[in-house]
Formats: C-alpha cells, sequence, structure tokens
C-alpha cells in the first residue's frame, strides 16, 4: 500500500486538480498523511484507501467522477468488494464517498452482476462494522441503492440520488421533473426520507462522516465526572401550560454533553420524533424523543419507522438509548391507517423489545395509550423508566377516560 500526503494542504496545493479526482477527495476526509491505497490507480472508475480519521482505522472508496461519470464497471466493482473484505477483516469503518451514474452500460450484464457483488458485501457487512455514505454527486441508477444499504447518508447540496433520471420518467409517466426535485438533498431529507444529514458544503460532508465516525467507533466510557447536574432547569425549557407545544431541542442539547454537536438523522423527514448520535458524560448515546412541537409530538406511520430502523443501528454498535417521551397517542386518520402504522409501528415494538443496549426512558409530561408501550417502556425490557413529578402515565386523558367510562351517566345528568 502506497501512503499520500493531503493533497489539499497548503505546501501540496493543485489549482489544476479536478475537484471531482477520488484521491483528492479521500485525502480531504482521511487524517493528513494517513491515506494508503488499496490497488494501483486506474480507469475502473473507482479508487480505495486506508486510513485513519482522528486517529481511528478506517477504510473508504470513492466512485471517480472523472472517468465515464464515476459509472461502475466489473474492475471498480471488484475495488469496493476487497475494501469492504479488508474493512471486514479489520473491523474498521467503511466509507463511501459517491459519484456514480450506475453501472457501467458498455460492459452489460456482467457490469449488473458486480454491481449485485457490491450491494452482497455491504449486506454481509451489515451490523457489524459502521457503514457511512457521502454523497457528493450523482448516485444514480444502480448506483441508488449503494448508499441506501449502508447505516447513514450524508449528502452535500449539489448531490442527487434516484434510480430513475428525469427524462426517463417524463417518457414512462408523463411527469416533468428536474433532477433537484426529484432526488436532491430536499427532496430526500424531506419528502423521502432517504436522507440522514445535509451537508453545507462538500468539505461539511466529509467532516460529518468524520464526526460519525468518532461517534461510532470511539464510543468512549461513562465518565461520572461529567455526569453530575448542570446549571440548566431542564423543566424551564417546558412551558407551564400542558397543553402549549414546545421544540424538544433545547432539551436534548441540554441533557447532552456540552461542546460535541448532536448529530439528528432524518430531521425534515418524520419531524414529530426526533433521533440522533452525541455524547452523555463522555459516552456516545442514541437520543429518542418525541418533538411536541409537530403534531403535537405523535406518533405516525413515518416516525414510527424512523424510530425502529434507528434502534436497530444503535443496538447493532452497541449505543445505550435515551428515550424523551411526551406523546399523547398515535395519530389517528385515514391515511394512518392506509399509510401503514399498524405495521410500521410493529416495527417500532419489535425493535425495542429485541434491542440487547441499555435503554432509559425519560417521561416529561404525558404518555397515553398504545404509544405507552412503544415509547421504551418496561414491558419491552427497558433498563430504567424515570418520570417528572407531573408526568401523567395513563391510557388516554383524564377528560377523555372520563367521557368514555361515564358516558351513560353524563348522558342523563340534567343539563346545568
Amino acid at each position: 500500500m502506497t501512503t499520500i500526503e493531503n493533497p489539499l494542504a497548503p505546501d501540496a496545493a493543485d489549482e489544476s486538480l479536478d475537484p471531482r479526482d477520488p484521491l483528492l477527495r479521500l485525502s480531504t476526509f482521511f487524517d493528513d498523511g494517513s491515506v494508503e491505497l488499496l490497488h494501483e490507480r486506474d480507469k475502473s472508475g473507482v479508487l480505495a484507501a486506508a486510513g485513519t480519521v482522528n486517529g481511528v482505522r478506517t477504510v473508504a472508496f470513492c466512485t471517480d467522477g472523472t472517468v465515464m461519470g464515476g459509472a461502475m464497471g466489473v474492475d471498480g466493482c471488484k475495488h469496493i468488494v476487497n475494501a469492504y473484505d479488508v474493512a471486514i477483516e479489520d473491523q474498521s469503518p467503511i466509507v463511501g464517498i459517491w459519484h456514480s451514474g450506475g453501472a457501467r452500460l458498455a460492459e452489460g450484464v456482467k457490469a449488473l452482476h458486480a454491481v449485485g457483488l457490491v450491494f452482497e458485501a455491504m449486506i454481509r457487512a451489515s451490523g457489524y462494522i459502521p457503514q457511512i455514505s457521502v454523497v457528493v454527486g450523482f448516485a444514480a441508477g444502480g448506483a441508488a441503492y449503494g448508499p441506501a444499504l449502508t447505516d447513514v447518508i450524508v449528502m452535500a447540496p449539489d448531490s442527487k440520488v434516484f434510480v430513475t433520471g428525469p427524462d426517463v420518467v417524463r417518457s414512462v409517466t408523463g411527469e416533468d421533473v428536474d433532477m433537484v426535485s426529484l432526488g436532491g438533498p430536499e427532496a430526500h431529507h424531506k419528502k423521502s426520507g432517504v436522507c440522514h444529514i445535509v451537508a453545507d458544503d462538500e468539505l461539511d460532508a466529509y467532516e460529518r462522516g468524520r464526526r460519525l465516525v468518532g461517534l461510532f467507533c470511539q464510543q468512549g466510557h461513562f465518565d461520572r465526572s461529567k455526569a453530575e447536574a448542570g446549571d440548566t432547569d431542564l423543566k424551564a425549557l417546558l412551558p407551564e401550560s400542558a397543553r402549549r407545544a414546545y421544540d424538544v431541542h433545547p432539551l436534548v442539547e441540554a441533557l447532552l454533553d456540552e461542546g460535541v454537536p448532536f448529530e439528528e438523522f432524518q430531521s425534515r423527514w418524520a419531524p414529530s420524533i426526533v433521533v440522533g448520535l452525541g455524547r452523555l458524560a463522555g459516552r456516545t448515546v442514541g437520543v429518542i424523543a418525541n418533538n411536541p412541537l409537530r403534531l403535537g409530538g405523535c406518533l405516525n406511520s413515518e416516525s414510527a419507522e424512523k424510530s425502529a430502523r434507528f434502534v436497530r443501528l444503535c443496538d447493532a454498535f452497541g449505543i445505550p438509548l435515551v428515550v424523551i417521551v411526551d406523546v399523547p397517542g398515535y395519530l389517528p386518520g385515514v391515511d394512518q391507517e392506509w399509510g401503514g402504522v399498524v405495521r410500521r409501528g410493529a416495527k417500532l415494538l419489535h425493535a425495542f423489545g429485541e434491542s440487547s443496549v441499555p435503554r432509559v426512558t425519560l417521561v416529561t409530561r404525558k404518555i397515553y395509550g398504545g404509544a405507552y408501550i412503544a415509547m421504551n417502556s418496561r414491558s419491552l425490557n427497558a433498563t430504567k423508566v424515570f418520570a417528572w413529578p407531573e408526568a401523567e402515565v395513563a391510557v388516554m386523558g383524564a377528560k377523555a377516560a372520563v367521557g368514555i367510562l361515564h358516558k351513560k351517566k353524563l348522558a342523563a345528568a340534567a343539563p346545568e
């Protein structure tokens, strides 16, 4: 393997370098001077390397946007599969930097088979090593499923992810849509839920990827000296009226360690639930929190699916969970029932019930009905469940319960 200096270092800057150059991108992602190529550079459309990310041994590959638009052929796919083999053997995280138009058409079915072998490697690594995708250009056609098979997807502002492009969509369905609306970060962060994090620019995308490597692989140990209560009055972060909505983000940030950003996932998709990684007393933790500012904090089909996947992610990598609960129940409606709230809600029950990591629940204001069970209850083997003194834990709110239990008496009562 060959060690490469960072081309972006001041003494190595070269304005002639194509910004899509895979070596430039890999060197920008890795710690300075740590890049070791796993193979000789060629015209395969892929470059793979090993190196360090804040000292953590990491494997990465980059599809080469300068060669046939990063289209993936047999040789390039072999490089990716080999990178996965190295990462699995080393038990290292693997990061894919994506700029690819999909399989190479000229190589026909052989290219499709090769891409399928890449997917098999990703599936084999799932839950065993952290897989992070940083999409900096196109991830189109078959290449769209590469990031989708990984644990976390970071998208740069100019990136696009789609299976079929606008021209195909237009010719088949008659729908007129541009690339950004179809597969840009906004679409996948807000509408599809494919994107976990939208970066400010390409450099920020690499930085977010590096930060994720640290959260997954440098989990730390619980430090009691960092666990002392801070100066923030947590109850002051909630409105006095129990009927008023509030944003749960300040509460999440107040509970977590200062100086370490909370990496929220899918913040604009299913926003009635907040999920993400942070540090608590020096230890990486996963946070799941109902957000009363959106839909009153109700669980719905999308938020249940979002939470279930996050629980499984944390369970796979031994990350403890902190669950902050303020939920009136499941969102009612025909759209919810037809949208699979039963099927997707069951995924959340199954994820919590099967999870083996420490899981602590904090009930802040209320937890009613079926949501009581779903949000990491004792019946699903939560490690601890705490509640603030004023919290309500019940089948439903008092007023609604009286209306049902004493319906006949209320109907017979003389009007005042």
